[in-house]
């Protein structure tokens, strides 16, 4: 009988389930796996603070789960789910009910207002992409507007901005605010004295879940940028416009950010499941954490052995300690889940859970962080390299390759504004248009070079291989008839027999040409001598001066690698003569000319320009490891990687034929398998 897995919620911990299930049964059609989710797309929520401070652009933190699952068995269904009726094993939403044998409910976790009030009505929050998009544009909308304000007061908190919260959410916003402030302050002519960062923790330091000198470091650093911190300052109430402090003092601002904390969620507290205790001494009224559901070891629900919650919306003691709604624990026990759902399916032995924390970090900004992972301490770059390899690291096994490649985009190679720690190095990108020159000329260099072996003989098979001189001595090339290489034999073996009177002969023409050499010195000695006299000493040191400067000081016609030389004879010896040599040399021959011909066509008319670019770059190598490019050939190989870039779109037949070609190449099965996408998936 088959099994009906469903999945709540594509948040870290139900894309590890619906992952590791995938896997498990992409061949058993008998078992279904659903994933429900309101958005097509999966949320970076870790990122969301570079989306908030306009570091990066709004899809660097979305993942589509059309490019998460392609080709596999997972089937993504969106839908808002309204109740779950767990005796019946049902989900229901207003158009719709959902049948499962198991759930893994991964419905997430929202901000912890702590019941003070003004605080949900007053404050943004950071806790979803519409969040994040939401801050964006009212901060860019906020600095447009202080600097057509003249009221002195409403400018000051205009440009005030309120952090409530110094864990890693509210840190990590504070540092994008101090980077977007210097950027939005030289756009609008703002003095950076006038804008004021200020984070207010009611602990008596930032960051308690990291070791003192992380935490003197990043504080350090928010202060040296001008930013304030006030710790051990609790909020009491937010009003528009205000945040009042418990002081009796209070904050005029007009962008109040809210990170002070999250806890399970209003929808998961309402299903009718076992909420984590609230304490030893819970409040009246107050009797469980609210959503934060109760599970076993086996990650299950304490009510329903075949309900798996996972991630920020559960409540588990380890070590004496509720697990931190963290990446690592959602993605952990999404795993655990995910196998004891096989195990109870295949009927081998369930595990319990076990938590393995690698560390923490926290970016301030784009250009410094602190992180401490498996023990190791790091600091600035070193740091931020750490984070945006762990995070390289999640998305290989997410979405594969292509991911990472988009990742890299946003966060450098397309990030125009240098907030990152290498600062806009590598990020500036060149127009099509300036390099259409360089794309007509490269191509019709190929197209003459196909040409002129054509002139050379290379089609002229009858008279054996032109290209022989690629490969060893001795070497026949398959195709070509033994007696050409007995004919090259015996003719050099006469050579080495004509040797001795060729030498006797050009004894006496060099006695003829000393004797001759000797009275052309002499005249020559001769005339210069006079023309010395004529000559003060002082010019002709200059003239001699001169014309040692001037002499070449580089053969740009000699080759690259010499064609005897060690890299030329292990690049003929291993490709050549071990692979090349089996392919008919007729066959070769015309290969490289219709190759070289093609490139040119293509590049001149803009036709799949990438490719014609690889091959180019591919036939610039085997050329010059064969010993035959010049070093005055060598800008073949730079203008075809300055080609990659997409320059066939401009006046060129890639405009419309390479969006045709991704449409369908992204729609293949095996695209979707591999994760081998051209941007992003058409279906």
């Amino acid at each position: 009988m088959g099994k009906n897995i469903v999945i709540l919620g594509g948040g870290y911990g139900g894309i590890a389930a619906a992952k590791r299930l995938a896997k498990r049964y992409k061949a058993q059609q008998d078992v279904t796996i659903t994933l429900i989710d309101k958005h097509p797309f999966h949320t970076l929520m870790t990122e969301l603070h570079e989306v908030a401070g306009h570091r990066v652009e709004p899809d660097s933190v979305r993942v589509p789960y059309a490019k998460i699952f392609g080709a596999s068995r997972v089937k993504v269904q969106l839908d808002t789910i309204d109740t779950v009726d767990f005796e019946k094993n049902q989900l229901k939403s207003a158009t719709k009910t959902y049948s499962y044998d198991y759930l893994v409910l991964g419905s997430g976790a929202e901000p912890n207002f702590f019941g003070i009030p003004g605080i949900k009505e007053n404050s943004f929050t950071l806790w979803s992409f519409d969040d994040a998009m939401k801050l964006r544009y009212h901060i860019d909308d906020i600095f447009e507007k202080a600097v057509a304000e003249q009221d002195r007061t409403k400018r000051q908190a205009m440009l005030t901005f309120v952090v409530a919260g110094a864990g890693f959410t509210g840190i990590e916003m504070a540092g994008e605010l101090i980077e977007w402030r210097d950027t939005m302050c030289a756009k609008w002519v703002i003095p950076k004295s006038e804008v004021r960062i200020i984070v207010v923790e009611a602990l008596n330091s930032i960051l308690p879940i990291l070791e003192e000198d992380l935490r003197d470091k990043v504080e350090y650093y928010m202060k040296k940028h001008g930013a304030e911190l006030l710790t051990g300052t609790a909020i009491t109430g937010a009003e528009p416009g205000t945040v009042k402090l418990k002081d009796g003092s209070a904050l005029t601002t007009s962008t109040f950010i809210w990170t002070a904390g999250v806890d399970g969620n209003t929808w998961a507290d309402g299903l009718g499941l076992s909420n984590g205790p609230f304490g030893k001494n819970p409040p009246e009224g107050k009797r469980n954490r609210r959503g934060r559901l109760l599970i076993t070891d086996e990650i299950r629900s304490v009510d329903h052995p075949n309900v798996f919650p996972v991630g920020d919306n559960i409540w588990f003691i380890e070590n004496e300690k509720p697990l931190p709604q963290i990446v690592e624990t959602a993605v952990q026990t999404g795993e655990t889940a995910a196998h004891n759902i096989i195990a109870d399916i295949d009927g081998s032995a369930p595990k319990k859970f076990k938590s393995n924390f690698h560390g923490f970090m926290v970016s301030v900004g784009g250009k410094y962080a602190v992180s401490n992972a498996m023990g190791i301490k790091l600091s600035g770059i070193f740091a931020q390299f750490m984070k945006h390899f762990v995070n390289l690291h999640y998305l290989i096994g997410v979405a594969g390759l292509n991911q990472c490649w988009e990742y890299l985009k946003h966060e450098f190679l397309n990030n125009d504004s240098g907030r990152t720690f290498v600062r806009g190095f590598g990020s500036y990108r060149t127009r099509g248009y300036w390099l259409l020159p360089l794309r007509l000329w490269l191509g019709l260099m190929w197209v003459f070079e196909g040409i002129n072996k054509i002139g050379e003989g290379w089609l002229a098979w009858s008279a054996g291989t032109k290209s022989g001189w690629m490969f060893s001595r001795g070497v026949v090339q398959a195709g070509g008839p033994k007696a050409v290489a007995d004919a090259v034999s015996a003719a050099s073996d006469e050579a080495a027999a004509a040797a001795p009177a060729v030498d006797d002969l050009f004894g006496v023409a060099s006695d003829a040409v000393s004797a001759a050499s000797d009275a052309v010195v002499e005249t020559v000695v001769d005339t210069l001598s006079a023309a010395s006299d004529a000559v003060a000493d002082g010019g002709a040191a200059a003239i001699e001066t001169g014309t040692r400067a001037f002499k070449a000081v580089w053969d740009l016609t000699k080759p690259i690698f010499s064609m005897n030389g060690v890299i030329a004879t292990w690049f003929r010896t291993t490709f050549m003569d071990g692979i090349m040599a089996y392919i008919p040399y007729q066959g070769f021959q015309l290969g490289v000319v219709l190759a070289e011909i093609a490139i040119g066509l293509m590049m001149i008319g803009g036709l799949f320009t990438w490719w014609a670019a690889v091959v180019s770059i591919v036939m610039c190598l085997i050329f010059t490891l064969s010993g035959m490019f010049a070093w005055n050939q060598v800008w073949f190989l730079f203008a075809g990687f300055l080609l990659l870039g997409g320059a066939g779109r401009a006046f060129g037949l890639d405009c419309w034929v390479v969006p045709v070609f991704k449409k369908w190449w992204n729609g293949t099965r095996f695209a979707r398998k591999h994760y081998f996408y051209l941007d992003g998936p058409s279906k």
